[in-house]
């Protein structure tokens, strides 16, 4: 399993069964993650951009995931070379 540097992820009393291997990504690699990638498409649509409240923000993120984010778009997105060759 690839995994980020996330705490989370290294937590002490996480228990990782015997048949998985944890292979942690560089403590910076974003061309390694593809979900980098989709957080860099929604920050896109935040620039410049100023809420009155958290309902309108709320509001705005719910439109953008609506409107720019399916499975194709994500697929096509998050297709890493590497991710697409058979092991």
């Amino acid at each position: 399993m690839v995994l980020d540097n996330g705490a989370f992820h290294k937590a002490k009393r996480l228990t990782i069964p015997e048949n998985i291997v944890c292979i942690f990504l560089p403590p910076y690699a974003p061309e390694l993650n593809p979900a980098e990638k989709i957080w860099w498409l929604l920050k896109q649509e935040f620039i410049c951009k100023n809420f009155d409240n958290i309902d309108e923000l709320g509001k705005h993120l719910n439109s953008i995931i609506t409107e720019k984010l399916n499975p194709k778009i994500i697929k096509t997105i998050c297709s890493f070379q590497y991710l697409l060759c058979k092991f």
